[in-house]
């Protein structure tokens, strides 16, 4: 039996980081430059090839990424921007740094992201751009969004933080948009530990974004300290403390000659979940729609409530006490005190998403999982629904 430090069975995430990460950060240190520098843009170079984009710029988040894309396209107080309402509240909070307004929009039960037809009812003259997220790393329905954005003049920004690697009609993610924002927080299938990449096909977009990332200082600030750089420099704008540094780097690029190979990991995680797990009544499992492949960031698994005795948290508590981690994505922005406070949304608002919300359970899948904790997550998961489904209740009563 596997354990784990948190004293689970099965931890919600293990990071996929090997003695070649480590040598490559040890590099690093000893070359006595830890910052940006040359492996940083390396790092740029290599990504944007790998997702088969025209530009790259590494950043300190994937917050930092949607932020200054939001700023390049000049967002600014008063414009309005489409997101949904179930992500991860850094979405939103990229737009109202700039004094936007995040316009909220309601999901597609079937796959968790944006709904275009709803974004489409909420568009309004002051509407500036649409951040669909790529919910769990399946691809938004990008047709539909960027017939929408044509429609009414509109910027595209994906918020890609769950999607790399995963493609949309044959395409990378990352190279269908103007602008796609990645992240490389621990938990996700390329990391640095911390850490952001904003892609676009925008040139002039992605000089101010390298500009805006280091203090607003003229291009290549960061040699100022290296025998190719200058003392001298010239603050351009007020910019922000948003880059990236070789240490990260130097992960990112061993990271990425993996990223296909831990795709296919956590695809085969999700395969066996299917196999395990489709027989069961009382859950719902992901759809993959056949024009897109997930990353698989997340396996989104959703409880049919009506068959069971408990609800979503109880059973989140039951796996807890089984040893299986879990957790859940995400908690609606409209029920949160501070959109609520400052938006005036209110619970009610997107019934499709608080009616998801209500039933979903992430489990773990990650590239290092063993087969042994697949299995237990499997058992776990069917030994609650066979001790907590009304059916059995049903029969119980019927035998007395």
């Amino acid at each position: 039996m596997i354990n784990t430090a948190a004293g689970l069975l099965v931890p919600f995430h293990r990071a996929s980081i090997g003695e070649d990460e480590i040598l490559a950060v040890s590099e690093v240190l000893r070359s006595g430059w830890l910052t940006m520098g040359a492996r940083t843009e390396e790092f740029e170079r290599q990504f944007a090839k790998y997702v088969g984009a025209q530009h790259a710029v590494a950043l300190s988040s994937c917050t930092a990424a949607l932020h200054l894309a939001l700023e390049a396209i000049g967002i600014g107080p008063g414009d309005e921007v489409l997101l949904p309402t179930t992500t991860f509240t850094a979405t939103a909070a990229s737009v109202i740094y700039l004094g936007g307004r995040p316009v909220l929009v309601d999901i597609d039960p079937s796959t968790m992201n944006l709904d275009p037809e709803d974004a489409a009812r909420r568009v309004t003259p002051r509407t500036g751009a649409i951040l669909p997220v790529h919910m769990s790393g399946q691809p938004c329905d990008l047709a539909a969004i960027h017939t929408l954005a044509a429609e009414h003049g509109l910027r595209v920004i994906e918020d890609a933080a769950h999607a790399l690697p995963a493609s949309y009609r044959g395409q990378f993610v990352g190279a269908v948009s103007e602008f796609t924002a990645f992240s490389f927080y621990a938990t996700k299938t390329l990391t640095t530990g911390e850490g952001g990449m904003v892609t676009t096909s925008n040139a002039a977009a992605a000089e101010r974004m390298r500009m805006m990332r280091l203090h607003g200082i003229a291009r290549d600030a960061w040699k100022r300290y290296s025998a190719q750089g200058s003392w001298r420099y010239e603050v351009m704008e007020a910019g922000h403390k948003y880059n990236f540094t070789d240490l990260q780097a130097a992960i990112g690029l061993v990271q990425l000659k993996k990223c296909n190979a831990m795709q296919e990991a956590r695809q085969r995680v999700a395969q066996r979940y299917f196999a395990g797990l489709e027989q069961i009544d009382e859950v719902e499992l992901p759809v993959i729609r056949s024009d897109r492949k997930s990353s698989w960031h997340l396996f989104l698994l959703r409880l049919h409530l009506e068959k069971l005795e408990i609800g979503r948290d109880e059973f989140i508590e039951e796996l807890q006490q089984r040893g299986i981690g879990s957790s859940v994505h995400f908690i609606p922005l409209h029920l949160h005190p501070f959109y609520q406070r400052e938006f005036g949304y209110r619970p009610g608002d997107f019934p499709k998403a608080e009616a998801e919300y209500r039933r979903c359970i992430s489990l773990p899948i990650f590239p290092t999982m063993q087969a042994e904790e697949i299995e237990q997550v499997i058992l776990a998961l069917t030994d609650i629904v066979q001790r907590r489904a009304k059916r059995h209740r049903t029969k119980r009563y019927a035998s007395r």
